[in-house]
C-alpha cells in the first residue's frame, strides 16, 4: 500500500509560490468543511471529540475560525460561493429563539475569543456578511456582539477580542461606549517587556501567542481603527523591533519553533509575516518577510495534518490528542487558518511582488534576552536554548515550556506516563525519581537569568532537592551542566534531541559509557557525558510512539546514572544533525567541559534577570 500525503492534506501538490497558490489554499481547506455544517449553518461540528465548553460553542468554533482566511481571500478580490451559508449561521447563531443558537454569553466564555472572527468580518467585508441581512436579524446580531463587548475576557491576549468585536460594531454603524476598549488596549500594552515582546497576560511565558496573537491583532488595529494614531504607531515600533528575534523561532526549511502551547493552530504560527504586509509594515526587507511566509506553507503542505475526509486534525505534524489542550475542540485548528491575512492586500503589493529571500545566516549564537533564550543556527535547524519560561496550570505544561532546549527540526515529546520513569523520554530535559516509578523535571523556576549567550535557572523538583542548570551554545552541540543537591539518593535520566526512526529496525544505536547515539536514516542525534565523576551509562532508547509532535515514531538517545545523596555536577553535550559530509567530523569533535567556577563568575558580574521571567506575583 502507498501513503497518499493528498488524503491527508488539502495543501499537498499546491505549489504555493505565488499570490494564486495562496488563494486555492484557503478554498482548499475550507471545502471539507461543508458536510458538516448544519441544516440552519450555524453549527460546524467535525467529531465528537470533547474540549473545556460546551458544545455549542465548540460548534461556533468550527464556524467562526474559517473566516480568518475567507475574510483577506475575499477582501482582496477572491469568489467565496458560500456567504449564504454564513450569513444564515450568523442570523440563527444569535437568535435565542432559534434550535441553532449558539448559547447565552458569559464572562471570560470562549464565544467572546471566535465572535472576534465575525467581527473581523464585519469589519473587512460587511457588503457580504452584514448588508444582506434583513433589519430584525441585524438587530439580532447587535444585540449579540454587545452584549458580548460588556462582559470580562481574560487577562490576556483576549483583550484583543473585544478590540476586534469594537472595529466590526464601529464598521456597521452601531454605537457603544468606547471607554472599556481603550482600557483593555492600555491594559495589553503593559504586556510590553521590551525589545517588541509582550507576556501573554500576568504569567512567567512568552510563546507564539505573542507574534499570532499580540502583534497580529495590533497590525490589524493599526489598518482598521480610526485615530488612536499614538498607539499605532507604538505597535508598529514593536513590531519592527520583534520581527528581527522572532525570525530565530523559524528554520531554514520554513518549520516553526515547537514551543508552547497551542501548537494545533498550526500555521496560524506564519501569520505574523502575513500581518507586517497587511499593516504595511516593512520590519525586514520584503523579499526576507515573504521567504519566511511561504518557507513555512509549504513546509506544512508536506504534513499529514488532515483527516481522511481533509479536515484538519487535532494535533502537529500528525493527528495527536495527546499534545492537546483542554481547549482544543475539534475547530480549534482552523485558526491556522490566520496565515492568509495578507490575500487582502493586491497582486500588486511590494509584499507580493517581492522574490523570496533565503534565511540570513547566523554565524554566532543570538541571545533573546527578552524570553530567556538563545539562538543557534545549525545546519537545517534552529536550536533555541530556554531558561525562564513557566506555565503550570496545563497538561504537558513542563515538556511545551521548561525543556532546556527547542528545535525547529526536532520537535519535544509529550510524555505518555508519569508513572513509568524507564519508558520516559526526557528529551532535552533531565528527569529525576526517587523511587523509579514516578518522576519530575523542570518545571517552576526559582530564578532565570541570562549573560550574554548563556543562561542560568535554579530549580526545585522536590522541596528539599535543588537543581541549578547552566545551558550554552556550542554549535553544533550544546552544553548543559547541572549542580544537584539532595539529602536522599536519585535516579536520573537526561535526553538528547528526538529524530524520526524508521521502519524494520534500520536505524542504527551506539551505546556505551557515557555516550549515546542514534543514526537514523536521515539525521543522527548524540549526547555525551561530559561530567567531572564516574559516566552516566548510554542507553539508545526508542520513545513511547505518538509522544512527538512531528514523527510518531522517534529515536532519543539518553544518559542514565544515580545521584548519591550530597551535591553532584553533571555535564552533558547534545546534538542532532542532518545526515551529510560534517555529520561524522562533529561527532569526532565534541566540546570540553567548561569550568564551572567561571561559569559562576560570568553571571555574578553580568548575570541579569529574564524580562518575561521578572514578575511580581
Amino acid at each position: 500500500m502507498i501513503y497518499n500525503p493528498a488524503q491527508s492534506n488539502p495543501l499537498f501538490g499546491n505549489p504555493l509560490k505565488s499570490r494564486d497558490d495562496v488563494s486555492r489554499a484557503v478554498i482548499d481547506l475550507f471545502k471539507p468543511l461543508l458536510p458538516y455544517f448544519s441544516e440552519g449553518g450555524a453549527r460546524v461540528r467535525l467529531n465528537a471529540a470533547g474540549a473545556i465548553f460546551d458544545r455549542a460553542a465548540a460548534d461556533l468554533e468550527g464556524f467562526a475560525r474559517p473566516l480568518w482566511g475567507i475574510v483577506p481571500f475575499v477582501a482582496g478580490g477572491g469568489d467565496f460561493p458560500h456567504w449564504d451559508l454564513y450569513r444564515r449561521g450568523l442570523a440563527n447563531g444569535t437568535d435565542p429563539g432559534h434550535p441553532e443558537y449558539w448559547g447565552d454569553l458569559a464572562d471570560r466564555n470562549q464565544r467572546l475569543v471566535e465572535l472576534a472572527a465575525i467581527s473581523f468580518a464585519l469589519a473587512l467585508v460587511p457588503e457580504y456578511i452584514w448588508s444582506p441581512l434583513d433589519e430584525t436579524a441585524q438587530q439580532t446580531v447587535a444585540a449579540y456582539l454587545l452584549r458580548a463587548r460588556d462582559l470580562e475576557f481574560v487577562d490576556n491576549n483576549w483583550k484583543f477580542f473585544r478590540v476586534l468585536i469594537d472595529l466590526g460594531l464601529e464598521r456597521v454603524g452601531i454605537d457603544f461606549d468606547r471607554t472599556k476598549t481603550e482600557t483593555y488596549l492600555d491594559e495589553l500594552e503593559a504586556f510590553d517587556i521590551g525589545q517588541g515582546w509582550y507576556r501573554d497576560g500576568p504569567v512567567r511565558r512568552v510563546d507564539h501567542y505573542i507574534p499570532f496573537a499580540m502583534h497580529f491583532y495590533g497590525l490589524i488595529y493599526t489598518v482598521l481603527a480610526k485615530g488612536d494614531d499614538a498607539r499605532k504607531d507604538r505597535f508598529r515600533t514593536r513590531v519592527r523591533t520583534f520581527a528581527g528575534d522572532i525570525r530565530h523561532w523559524f528554520g531554514p526549511d520554513g518549520a516553526a519553533l515547537a514551543f508552547g502551547r497551542s501548537q494545533t493552530y498550526r500555521f496560524a504560527a506564519g501569520g505574523f509575516w502575513g500581518a507586517l504586509a497587511f499593516a504595511d509594515v516593512e520590519a525586514l526587507p520584503w523579499p526576507e518577510i515573504k521567504g519566511y511566509y511561504m518557507r513555512h506553507i509549504r513546509w506544512w503542505s508536506r504534513m499529514p495534518i488532515a483527516e481522511r475526509d481533509g479536515v484538519l486534525s487535532i494535533g502537529y505534524g500528525y493527528p495527536n490528542l495527546l499534545m492537546s489542550e483542554s481547549y482544543n475542540s475539534a475547530g480549534s485548528p482552523y485558526w491556522a487558518l490566520k496565515f492568509f491575512l495578507p490575500l487582502a492586500l493586491p497582486e500588486d503589493h511590494p509584499f507580493w511582488v517581492a522574490e523570496e529571500a533565503p534565511m540570513p545566516e547566523f554565524a554566532e549564537p543570538v541571545p533573546l534576552k527578552e524570553p530567556g533564550m538563545v539562538a543557534m543556527h545549525t545546519p537545517g535547524n534552529v536550536v533555541i536554548l530556554s531558561s525562564g519560561q513557566q506555565h503550570d496550570k496545563m497538561r504537558g505544561a513542563n515538556e511545551k515550556y521548561s525543556k532546556f532546549i527547542y528545535s525547529t527540526r526536532y520537535a519535544f515529546n509529550i510524555e505518555a506516563d508519569d508513572r513509568n520513569f524507564s519508558a520516559a523520554s526526557f528529551d532535552g530535559m533531565l528527569g529525576l525519581s526517587d523511587d523509579g516509578v514516578h518522576f519530575r523535571m523542570r518545571e517552576t523556576l526559582e530564578e532565570a537569568l541570562i549573560a550574554g549567550d548563556r543562561l542560568y535557572s535554579r530549580w526545585r523538583p522536590w522541596p528539599d532537592v535543588a537543581v541549578e542548570t547552566w545551558l550554552l551554545p556550542a554549535n553544533p552541540w550544546h552544553i548543559r551542566i547541572h549542580r544537584i543537591a539532595t539529602p536522599r539518593r536519585l535516579r536520573a535520566v537526561e535526553g538528547g534531541f528526538a529524530i524520526e526512526r524508521a521502519d524494520f529496525n534500520r536505524d542504527r544505536p551506539e551505546q556505551s559509557d557515557g555516550r549515546a547515539i542514534w543514526h537514523g536514516q536521515s539525521d543522527i542525534s548524540a549526547i555525551i557525558d561530559l561530567s567531572p565523576g564516574p559516566k552516566r551509562a548510554g542507553f539508545a532508547m526508542t520513545p513511547i510512539a505518538n509522544t512527538n509532535l512531528i514523527h510518531a515514531k522517534t529515536l532519543l538517545p539518553q544518559l542514565q546514572g544515580e545521584i548519591t545523596a550530597g551535591t553532584t555536577v553533571l555535564a552533558t553535550a547534545a546534538m542532532a544533525l542532518p545526515l551529510d559530509a560534517d555529520t561524522a567530523m562533529a561527532l569526532q569533535t565534541p566540546p570540553a567541559c567548561p569550568d564551572l567556577g567561571e561559569l559562576e563568575q560570568l553571571f555574578r558580574s553580568e548575570g541579569s534577570p529574564i524580562p518575561a521571567f521578572k514578575l511580581e506575583q
